[in-house]
């Protein structure tokens, strides 16, 4: 994905399924990206004037319209197929008046929103509505229907549908789900029902389609356990083609026991949801051999992906195993400790064969990947991530930092518990702390081909154990930070840092960049290169 104004220090680019190197493929954004178009930055219009008096802003400003009826911001969108599109607006509204606005979309009212007051300018707050949109470029006008008009505006997150060339929907053997659906109807697409209706009745094998729209819960969602597919037809819980179905838990407190979407079976496949706001977890994961591809997790208030087992009786022997995480984005989400909330986690007591595959972690309040192992639940088993991202974690995208962090891109052990985890082919980029860290795992893990680029710390931190260290990378450009430290099997095919970058970093300077190809490969940019590791 690209954006008119990237994510601070991002833009996104493209990279199959199948295990490989990072490379440059056609095709448009996969489902599940986001686009930030910030309001002070051409195309977008801003009707008054772009100011940078109040802090806590991203991009170089924000738009500060005329208080006055129609004085409008405007967003020039792009969008790879038709269907419905999530905005997220990030806002301030120093006053106590609610501040009303239609949305346009190419000059027709799509929806109404309104603003309500956060306090102080220079705290922001996040509207979401959705619009429909067509393919290609949309105008997006934020048209405020008061002489108050619009709080000042720092950007649009946009969520667009993006026709990734899933296949059509069957017209027989599936049920249909959206926002309006009723538990009774007969969950055809003309008489859609609801998603625990629709997992209380699909057939091993079968097909849920959810609808583009937002979701609203209370509750957790989940999939019961023994509600299993099978190894041959995976039970699918997928977004419709073309659409983006949000699913909204903001109406959950915050509590261990409130997860957005629990998956206690085993042989599904779930794809192309956004899960957001959870009071907990957006996506637990207590099952084996699932595929979870090209989610969203966000805004929850613990990791937004995490797999463990389903209860305390749970025996090892059935923690979960050999589920694959693949395409999958998590970011911004934060617990009010703010030592818990990671991008995605394996931790605690899960089983073997579990792999992350072009995942991308961000903005959590704590680390973009947990492994951590305690005593009282011993060792789990070995993790593969590869192919993936770790940036700005520690940081939320609002700039939010909570000291009880750890605030690592890696956190790959705890407590000298052994386990050979498998890291490859894998970027680390500006996290808070260190990029990789063993975390107190002397285990043997392979640690390969990895880039780590200006963590504050350590770029790569080992201080015990057996890892084997091969062709893995470390520079610094802007951030100081202490030499690596490798204990372990580490040959000269690795040039990490001991105060000079080695000749590889010449290949890796300049603003990082990130997307989906239609096949959901990751393509990484640094400098408008494509990283190939």
């Amino acid at each position: 994905m690209t954006s008119r104004a990237a994510r601070p220090l991002v833009t996104l680019a493209s990279a199959g399924l199948l295990a490989g190197s990072l490379v440059a493929l056609s095709g448009t954004s996969a489902q599940a990206a986001t686009t930030r178009y910030q309001a002070e930055t051409s195309p977008a219009v801003c009707t008054g004037v772009v100011e940078t008096e109040w802090s806590g802003y991203t991009g170089s400003g924000y738009c500060n319209s005329t208080n006055a009826t129609g004085a409008y911001a405007q967003f020039t969108v792009d969008s790879p197929a038709a269907g419905t599109a999530t905005l997220s607006i990030r806002y301030a509204n120093g006053t106590t008046a609610t501040r009303a606005t239609d949305i346009l979309v190419g000059g027709t009212k799509a929806a109404s929103t309104t603003f309500a007051g956060t306090g102080a300018w220079t705290t922001w707050a996040t509207k979401t509505v959705t619009v429909p949109v067509s393919a290609g470029s949309n105008t997006i006008r934020l048209n405020p229907t008061t002489s108050d008009g619009l709080p000042n505006v720092d950007y649009v997150d946009v969520d667009a549908p993006t026709g990734d060339g899933t296949t059509p929907p069957p017209t027989s053997g599936a049920l249909y789900v959206s926002p309006n659906g009723s538990d009774g109807a007969a969950g055809t697409e003309s008489a859609p029902t609801t998603l625990t209706s629709a997992i209380s009745r699909i057939a091993a094998g079968g097909t849920i389609y959810l609808r583009g729209g937002t979701y609203a819960y209370s509750s957790t969602v989940t999939i019961p356990e023994g509600k299993n597919g099978t190894s041959s037809a995976r039970t699918t819980l997928a977004a419709y083609p073309g659409e983006k179905p949000v699913l909204n838990f903001s109406a959950q407190s915050e509590s261990s026991s409130n997860r957005g979407l629990q998956l206690f079976a085993s042989y599904w496949r779930v794809s192309g949801l956004v899960v957001e706001r959870a009071g907990d977890n957006g996506i637990y994961v207590g099952g084996s051999n699932n595929v979870i591809e090209r989610t969203v997790t966000r805004y929850n208030r613990d990791t937004g992906l995490q797999l463990g087992r389903i209860a305390s009786t749970t025996p090892q022997s059935q923690w979960p195993a050999n589920n694959l995480i693949v395409s999958a984005e998590s970011h911004d989400n934060a617990d009010s400790d703010g030592e818990d909330a990671d991008g995605f986690a394996a931790k605690l007591t899960t089983g073997s064969g579990n792999v992350f595959r072009y995942a991308v972690s961000h903005n959590n309040i704590d680390d973009g990947w947990d492994l951590y192992t305690k005593t009282d639940t011993g060792p789990i088993g070995p993790v593969t991530i590869e192919d993936s991202l770790s940036y700005n974690n520690g940081t939320l995208s609002n700039g939010t930092v909570n000291a009880n962090g750890d605030r690592n891109g890696y956190k790959l052990g705890g407590e000298d518990i052994k386990v050979n985890h498998i890291v490859k082919r894998s970027i680390a980029y500006k996290n808070g702390k260190h990029g990789f860290t063993y975390n107190s795992n002397p285990g043997s893990m392979a640690v390969s081909n990895n880039l780590s680029i200006d963590n504050p710390q350590r770029n790569f931190a080992w201080d015990e154990g057996t890892s084997v260290f091969r062709s893995n990378t470390s520079c610094r450009f802007s951030v100081s930070g202490s030499n690596d430290k490798t204990v372990g099997d580490a040959d000269s095919t690795n040039q990490f840092w001991t105060g000079t970058n080695g000749s590889r970093c010449a290949n890796y300077s300049g603003a990082l960049g990130w997307s989906y190809a239609s096949d959901g490969k990751l393509v990484v940019t640094l400098g408008g290169r494509t990283v190939s590791l």
